[in-house]
């Protein structure tokens, strides 16, 4: 069997969408399972939509994913370069021998012609198309002497085009899609070598995907109707075609159409792994990292938008996925971007983490807000709380009134303020005051016995006892809030409510 060997072929045109890394990521899991290489590839023949620091953010987005190359910009290999625009010499011996073989031909027809034949034909409520139903009639190598072909060659901007067969029919066995066949007279003579010097994506991906190795092409469905022109490329060269695996869109959160960023801002996030500023606008997008999301539930996510293996489970390693993945289980349809998911496999995989992992994390934010705290302290919090958290950033909010003044929220006040409060927080406080182990059990048993001694309810102490501590009616157990705050800092809140309510 051949060698699998599947590549991965942005343009640097902008930042690196989810789906591209949906792209990537499947390419990668597909070479892991089967013992392949995984190759990446910039394609970068339209200078003209080239954006500065859209390769180097392909790079880093693939990097913090987790989905590295082992093979092409950036990593090295045999087939070097991996970038399109240092190997234009190579496509061009390709497009001239297509032409001597008469599978191609030399295009002179101005930009301003072809819009002008374009808009006429729109007019007419047509579509203008250059190939089999009008080529001879334009200015063409196909239309006009060899004399005059061999002149205008030296005086006149030209392209070539691919000479697309008529009456034939093209069978693409795709292997998620299955058999589709494309009948030749509804394609046109797409242009494959420009007049800057540089080949079009068609010729270019087919010239490299066979002089790289390439076993599977397993791209975006929206290249799905070039596969026609592409093995009539790989036939024309006398070329054997690699296999081909067209993957669905991510689709928007209702389901019809292509997640896009416009969508993303719509909703409030992202579609980027990475936060992008525009260069020449200074726009700044949103990214999946610093919006706070762990690089495995981003990829865990994505695995899943379009292919699932047998059973119920949901949460994979990158090394779970490699082992599990198979084309034959992609999806044809495309899958709506769900965001509580999104946050939902953040939370999972955040509870995967060690505490240590979290601490770490932890002890960074707090130290962006001058705050260094004792690591036992951190890791306690991080222990009592990480259940509830869906994001590292959530622990500064889950944990904030163990490091700042706190502030009693006004509707608390209103719920568990009655007349007889400030007696309770006083005997409460007394009993705070006679404890000389302040353990969380030790504590814990001798409140819970001077409120059944006392014949008061549980929720008449305990709620105003966690509005003294927290400022309002959320956290964890009451209990465990104290042993971390410790005594002193007890009866200091507690003594602070019964002044607030005096």
């Amino acid at each position: 069997m051949k060698k699998v060997r599947v590549r991965f072929a942005p343009s640097p045109t902008g930042p690196l969408h989810i789906g591209g890394v949906k792209t990537a990521l499947y390419n990668y899991l597909f070479a892991k399972k089967h013992g392949g290489d995984f190759l990446l590839r910039i394609e970068d023949t339209d200078q003209n939509r080239f954006v500065p620091g859209a390769e180097a953010y392909i790079l880093e987005s693939l990097k913090w994913c987790g989905i590295e190359p082992n093979e092409g910009v950036g990593y090295g290999g045999k087939h070097a370069p991996y970038k399109q625009s240092e190997r234009k010499e190579i496509y061009k011996s390709y497009a001239e021998k297509l032409v001597n073989e008469g599978f191609a031909y030399y295009g002179f027809d101005s930009v301003d012609k072809l819009n002008e034949l374009r808009e006429t034909a729109q007019n007419n409520g047509d579509n203008f198309t250059y190939g089999i139903y009008n080529r001879n009639e334009l200015k063409n190598s196909l239309s006009l002497d060899n004399g005059t072909v061999e002149k205008w060659k030296q005086e006149k901007p030209f392209v070539i085009r691919f000479k697309i067969p008529e009456n034939e029919t093209i069978v693409i066995q795709d292997e998620i899609r299955g058999s589709i066949s494309i009948d030749t007279n509804s394609l046109d003579d797409k242009i494959i070598f420009k007049s800057d010097g540089l080949p079009t994506y068609h010729l270019a991906n087919v010239v490299d995907d066979y002089l790289m190795e390439i076993s599977h092409v397993i791209r975006g469905e929206e290249w799905l109707p070039s596969t026609a022109l592409h093995i009539l490329l790989y036939q024309s060269l006398d070329l054997e075609p690699p296999k081909f695996a067209h993957l669905p869109l991510i689709l928007k959160p209702e389901g019809k159409g292509k997640l896009s960023k416009r969508e993303g801002d719509k909703h409030g996030f992202p579609v980027f792994p990475l936060q992008w500023k525009d260069p020449e606008t200074g726009e700044i997008s949103k990214g999946y990292r610093e919006e706070g999301y762990l690089p495995e539930a981003l990829i865990n996510m994505l695995a899943l938008l379009g292919w699932h293996p047998e059973g119920e489970k949901e949460i994979f390693s990158l090394s779970e996925l490699s082992s599990e993945f198979s084309l034959g289980k992609v999806s044809k349809a495309g899958a709506k971007f769900n965001l509580e998911k999104a946050v939902w496999f953040n939370h999972q995989h955040l509870q995967r983490l060690s505490n240590e992992e979290i601490v770490s994390q932890f002890e960074k934010l707090l130290a962006e807000k001058n705050i260094f705290s004792d690591k036992i302290k951190i890791s306690k919090l991080v222990q009592l709380v990480k259940e509830r958290i869906n994001f590292v950033s959530d622990l500064w909010n889950e944990t904030n009134y163990f490091y700042e003044s706190i502030s009693y929220d006004q509707k608390s006040i209103e719920k568990v303020i009655k007349e007889d409060t400030k007696e309770i927080l006083e005997n409460l406080l007394a009993q705070i005051q006679l404890q000389t182990n302040f353990s969380k059990q030790n504590v814990e048993e001798t409140i819970k016995q001077w409120i059944s001694a006392s014949s008061l309810g549980f929720g008449k102490v305990m709620q105003p006892f966690r509005l003294a501590l927290v400022g309002s009616l959320r956290g964890p157990d009451v209990f465990d809030i104290v042993e971390i705050l410790g005594k002193d800092e007890t009866e200091n809140r507690v003594k602070n409510l019964i002044t607030h309510i005096s």
